[in-house]
C-alpha cells in the first residue's frame, strides 16, 4: 500500500501527465483525441471524488464532438450521469442518461445502452421508486446477457438484489446476490467484496446470525486482500452490529472502536487527497494565468481577480473542512461514550429480566405445589370422614343405610368434579406465563385438547410424572401415555426432552 505522501505524489504525477497530454492534443488539433483527453482528465477527478470538476471536463469533451462520435458521446453522457448520481442530483443524472439511451438505441450500441439502463435504475432506487428501478435493471440484464458481458451481468444482478433488499423481499435478494457473487468470484473482481457484504446484510436482517457472521468475515478478508479501506471499515461496523444482536457486547464494542478509528482515518485521508488535488488545480491555474499574463498584459486585472476568487474559495474550503473535522471528532467521541453507557444498560436490563423470570417460576411452582398439597389433604380428610360414616352405618342394624350412602356418593362425586381449582390455577398461570398457551397451540401440528393443555402447563412447571398423576387423579402410567400423545402433536425432535421443549415458551 502506498504511503500518504507517495499517494499524493502519484496523484500529482497523473494530473500533470493528463494535463500535458490534453495540451498536446489541443496543439495537434485532433477533435476525437482532444475529447478523449478531456474524458481522461474527467476520470481522474472522478477517481478522487471531485465530481463537479469531473462533470466540467466531460462537458468540455461533449462540446467538442458535437454529435460526430455517437459511441464516445454515449459513453460521456453515461459518465456524467454517474457523477450526478454521486452528487445525489438524480433528475439531472437521468437527463444525460436518457440522452445516452436515445443515441445507443439509434446506433445499436448495446454496451452503452446496458450501462445507461442500469444507471437509470439506480437513480429510481435511490428515490424509492422500486418498480421503475427493477424495470430498468432487468432491461440492462437482458442486454448484458445478449452481449455475454459477465462483469455487467454480475453488477446488474447485484443492483437487482439491492432493490429486493430495499423491498424486504429477502429470498429474491439472496438469489440475485448469490448469482452476482459467483460471477465476481470467477472474475476475481474487487467488486465481489460489496456483494459478499450484501449477502451478510440479508442473513443478518433475516435473523440467520451464523451465516451473517461467515459472510461478514469473508468480506473483511477480501477487503484486506484488495486493500480496500472503505470496505474494511464497513466490515468492522457490520461485525459490531452483529455481535450486539448476538448479545456479545464486548466483541461488539471492540469492532465498533476499530470502525470509529478507520472512519476517522478515512475521512482525514479523503479530505486530504481532495485538498491536495484542489491545491494542484489552483497551482496549475496560477501558472497558466502567469503565462497568459506575459502574453496578454491587458487581461492582468481579470486574471488576478480569478486567482483571488479561487484563493478565497480554497481558503474557505480549508477552513470549513477543518471545522467539520474537529466537530465530527467531538461528536464521535460523545457518540462512543453514549454507546458504552447503552451497552452497560442493556447488559444490566438483561440480567434483571433473567433474575425476575427465575423468581417468577420459583414462586409459581411453590404456590402450585402448596395449593395442590392442600387440596390433596382436604380430599384425604373427606375420604377419612366418609370411611368413618360408613363404619357407623354398618354398626347400626336397625337403620336404613341407603339414603345416607347415596348422600355420601353425591358429596364424593361433587368433590371429584370440582373444577374451581383449575380455574384458579389457569388464572394464576396466565399471570406468570401469559403467552404460553397461545404459543404452544400455534406450534402444535394439530389442535390440543383441554386435558393436553393442562398436562403441558404442569410440564412447564417441571413437575414429575408422579406429581402430575396425583394432581390429575390418574395413575403414573396414564400420565406416560398422555405425555406420548401430547409429544406426537408437537414439532419436537426425537432426542429432545418434552419438558425442555415446554421450557422454551
Amino acid at each position: 500500500m502506498l504511503s500518504q505522501n507517495a499517494s499524493i505524489q502519484y496523484n500529482d504525477s497523473l494530473f500533470f501527465e493528463y494535463k500535458g497530454e490534453l495540451n498536446k492534443a489541443i496543439e495537434e488539433g485532433s477533435t476525437s483525441k482532444i475529447a478523449k483527453k478531456y474524458v481522461q482528465l474527467g476520470d481522474y477527478y472522478h477517481s478522487v471524488e471531485i465530481n463537479t470538476q469531473a462533470i466540467e471536463q466531460y462537458n468540455q469533451a461533449l462540446s467538442i464532438i458535437e454529435g460526430g462520435f455517437p459511441k464516445l458521446e454515449a459513453d460521456i453522457k453515461n459518465k456524467i450521469g454517474l457523477s450526478y448520481i454521486n452528487l445525489k442530483n438524480y433528475a439531472k443524472s437521468r437527463e444525460y442518461l436518457n440522452g445516452s439511451i436515445d443515441i445507443s438505441e439509434e446506433k445499436n450500441l448495446k454496451q452503452q445502452l446496458a450501462l445507461a439502463e442500469s444507471l437509470v435504475g439506480t437513480t429510481y432506487e435511490k428515490q424509492g421508486n422500486y418498480l421503475k428501478a427493477l424495470d430498468h435493471q432487468n432491461k440492462s440484464l437482458e442486454l448484458y446477457t445478449e452481449a455475454k458481458d459477465r462483469l455487467g451481468i454480475a453488477i446488474v444482478n447485484e443492483n437487482i438484489g439491492s432493490v429486493y433488499e430495499d423491498l424486504e423481499q429477502f429470498e429474491k435478494a439472496l438469489k440475485f446476490f448469490t448469482i452476482s457473487n459467483t460471477v465476481f468470484s470467477e472474475l476475481n473482481h474487487k467488486a465481489r467484496i460489496n456483494v459478499v457484504n450484501n449477502l451478510a446484510d440479508v442473513y443478518r436482517k433475516t435473523g440467520d446470525y451464523e451465516n451473517a457472521m461467515i459472510y461478514t468475515n469473508r468480506a473483511l478478508k477480501l477487503a484486506e486482500l484488495f486493500e480496500d479501506h472503505h470496505q474494511i471499515e464497513s466490515a468492522h461496523k457490520d461485525l459490531a452490529r452483529l455481535y450486539a444482536l448476538m448479545g456479545e457486547f464486548k466483541k461488539a464494542y471492540d469492532h465498533r472502536l476499530i470502525y470509529e478509528q478507520l472512519q476517522e482515518e478515512g475521512f482525514y485521508s479523503q479530505n486530504f487527497r481532495q485538498l491536495n488535488t484542489l491545491q494542484t488545480i489552483f497551482d496549475t491555474k496560477q501558472k497558466e494565468s502567469e503565462i497568459a499574463l506575459l502574453k496578454q498584459e491587458n487581461k492582468v486585472s481579470e486574471a488576478n481577480q480569478n486567482l483571488l476568487i479561487f484563493g478565497v474559495a480554497l481558503l474557505l474550503l480549508l477552513s470549513g473542512i477543518s471545522f467539520f473535522f474537529y466537530n465530527r471528532k467531538r461528536q464521535e467521541s460523545a457518540k462512543l461514550q453514549a454507546y458504552e453507557q447503552k451497552l452497560l444498560k442493556v447488559e444490566l436490563d438483561r440480567k434483571a429480566i433473567e433474575e425476575k423470570k427465575l423468581q417468577d417460576e420459583i414462586r409459581l411452582k411453590t404456590a402450585s405445589l402448596s395449593k395442590y398439597s392442600l387440596n390433596m389433604a382436604q380430599k384425604n380428610k373427606m375420604i377419612a370422614e366418609t370411611s368413618s360414616t360408613l363404619q357407623n352405618l354398618a354398626s347400626r342394624s336397625s337403620m336404613d343405610p341407603v339414603p345416607k350412602i347415596k348422600s355420601l356418593a353425591r358429596e364424593l362425586d361433587k368433590s371429584l368434579a370440582e373444577e374451581q381449582e383449575w380455574d384458579e390455577f389457569m388464572s394464576f398461570f396466565q399471570e406468570i406465563h401469559p403467552q404460553f398457551v397461545k404459543q404452544l397451540s400455534k406450534r402444535a401440528t394439530s389442535k390440543l385438547s383441554s386435558t393436553e393443555l393442562r398436562l403441558a402447563m404442569l410440564l412447564r412447571l417441571n413437575l414429575s410424572s408422579k406429581e402430575i398423576a396425583a394432581i390429575l387423579r390418574v395413575t403414573p402410567d396414564s400420565v406416560r401415555v398422555a405425555r406420548y400423545r401430547l409429544r406426537r402433536k408437537l414439532p419436537i425432535e426425537q432426542k429432545q426432552e418434552l419438558v425442555n421443549f415446554m421450557l422454551q415458551f
